[in-house]
Formats: structure tokens, C-alpha cells, sequence
């Protein structure tokens, strides 16, 4: 078994899509970013990537090749999953803090958790997606950004 640590943080932006674990929320703001600039399944790439030692996002998706502009994460999410499985690794667990004032996470998390359990392949009670605030306190209090975290875990495929 290998552990991945993922961080990831964007900045808020007016006239984007907000998009969280795969899930698009209601409202005029969103985050920017080269993709759909989702920071939770960012961060949850780059624990699958790191847990497997393949890496970081940018290294596989860089922000240089316009392949990759405006593509959902959950594509991303897709190719890491077959990174993965191209050197037998399966997914054990994933554990996601998304750190922001707003938009507020609860009501979607089960939305997001089954998005990315079925991406990955694994049961639902095997994705955490939780969330908290920055207490007001710099950039991501502020209400200029999002951060996200990621823990996960991989196992060789039997």
C-alpha cells in the first residue's frame, strides 16, 4: 500500500463556472485556471500521482498544451485512474478537505463523493469530501481563492 498527498488552490474569479469534485455550482463566480480549474479533483490527482511516484498534474497536463484548456478534471481524473492501472495500482481510499469561505460544500458533498467514487472505480464510503472554512483569515478568508486537500490511497492489483 502507498499514501499521495495533493494540494491544490485557485484563484476566485466573476463570470466562470464553479466547479468542486466534479460538480458545477450554481452562481456567477467560478475559479481560474488552464482546465475547469477544479482544485478538489486537482489536489486528488496529485495524491494518486504522488502515491505512485508518477509525479505532479502539471508534469502529464501542463498548462502550456492547449489539449487540456477548459477540459473537465474529471477527464484528468480519468487519465490518472489509467496511469494507475497501467502499472497495476488500484485505488484503496480517498480522504478531500476543500478549504473555502464560499460556496458551501455540505449540500453537494454526496454528489461529489459519488462522482469521484465512480470515476475511480471504488465505493462510496471508500471517498471523504468535507470542507472548512479559512476562519477570514488571509487570501482564501478573504474570498479570493479556493485550496483543497487530498490524502489517498493505492494498492497492487491482485
Amino acid at each position: 500500500m502507498r499514501i499521495g498527498i495533493g494540494y491544490d488552490v485557485h484563484r476566485i474569479v466573476v463570470g466562470r463556472a464553479m466547479v468542486l469534485g466534479g460538480v458545477t455550482f450554481p452562481g456567477d463566480i467560478g475559479l481560474d485556471g488552464h482546465s475547469d480549474a477544479d482544485v478538489a479533483l486537482h489536489a486528488l490527482c496529485d495524491a494518486l500521482l504522488g502515491a505512485a511516484a508518477l509525479g505532479d498534474l502539471g508534469h502529464h497536463f501542463p498548462p502550456s498544451d492547449e489539449r487540456w484548456r477548459g477540459v473537465s478534471s474529471l477527464v484528468l481524473l480519468d487519465a490518472v485512474v489509467r496511469l494507475l492501472a497501467e502499472r497495476q495500482w488500484t485505488v484503496g481510499n480517498i480522504d478531500l478537505t476543500i478549504v473555502a469561505e464560499r460556496p458551501r460544500i455540505a449540500a453537494q458533498a454526496p454528489e461529489m463523493r459519488s462522482a469521484i467514487a465512480a470515476r475511480l472505480g471504488i465505493e462510496v464510503d471508500a471517498v471523504s469530501v468535507k470542507a472548512t472554512t479559512n476562519e477570514r483569515i488571509g487570501f482564501i478568508g478573504r474570498g479570493e481563492g479556493i485550496a483543497a486537500i487530498a490524502v489517498a490511497t493505492i494498492e497492487k492489483s491482485p
